[in-house]
């Protein structure tokens, strides 16, 4: 039987929740957001199954796709007023107050927006982001190797990065914060800035998570969380990075900022 990406990431989630006690409400919720986003692109395939191959990401939604979109959106806003952190049930409890009219324009906004900065921004791009995968795995193949930092899909900065094995080393790849794209990119480069000077870009690991690195630049003042799988091959990147938050407030406490947020907003 065939186990589907978010069944991994639940998996992942619980044993990590036993391992990682500080982290245990946090993955709580993501494992609810989960079986919501893998039921919720189940819907989508079937209700949005003509939408076609070349569709991309970075355009506005049609009138068809934001009715399908918003007509779900209560209920995973619901989802988060029960079970999310403090800051994102009040927001979603304010959303549903809003109405149906505003929650249909935050979303037509929030599919067009590269990064948002708010916390209804983030409810909005967690709700939108199986359907982003959705047009992802439609599309014509992109190219493996990318030159820039940004999703060759859909323009989007990477939430975190992987050291995959390849020869007798490792190859590093960027993961997009919204479809999930993955593409190589090179090691000694900073995605924040370009900045290609190895004296300015340091990497730091902590033994409670020795296989997942803070990668930091000076330059710019950024950084981003590389998973080694050669390291730990069991892991599942999205659910580790969101894990390992003590690695973030370390970071935060040297005075960098995070290239791009995760799903949740951290």
């Amino acid at each position: 039987m065939t186990v589907s990406p978010w069944q991994r990431r639940i998996q992942r989630a619980q044993e990590l929740s036993r391992e990682y006690p500080a982290a245990a409400e946090m993955l709580g919720f993501y494992i609810r957001v989960a079986c919501f986003q893998e039921d919720f692109h189940r819907q989508l395939s079937s209700a949005l199954s003509r939408s076609p191959a070349s569709a991309a990401i970075n355009r506005e939604l049609s009138h068809v796709e934001l009715s399908e979109l918003s007509s779900r959106f209560e209920s995973f806003l619901s989802l988060a007023e029960a079970h999310g952190p403090r800051q994102l049930s009040e927001v979603s409890r304010t959303l549903c107050e809003r109405g149906a009219n505003f929650c249909r324009e935050l979303l037509g906004n929030c599919w067009m927006i590269v990064s948002p900065s708010d916390p209804q921004g983030f409810l909005a791009v967690a709700f939108l982001q199986p359907y982003a995968e959705l047009l992802r795995s439609r599309s014509a193949p992109y190219p493996s190797v990318h030159t820039y930092a940004v999703c060759p899909f859909c323009n989007r900065r990477p939430v975190f990065g992987l050291l995959r094995p390849k020869g007798d080393g490792s190859a590093r790849s960027l993961v997009c914060s919204f479809c999930l794209a993955e593409w190589e990119f090179r090691r000694i480069v900073c995605p924040g800035c370009g900045e290609e000077n190895s004296q300015k870009l340091a990497v730091f690991t902590a033994s409670e998570f020795d296989y997942i690195r803070v990668e930091c630049c000076e330059a710019c003042k950024t950084y981003l969380k590389t998973v080694n799988l050669s390291k730990n091959g069991r892991a599942e990147p999205m659910v580790d990075e969101l894990a390992s938050i003590p690695l973030d407030l370390w970071a935060h406490g040297q005075g960098y900022a995070k290239l791009q947020s995760n799903l949740l907003g951290m």
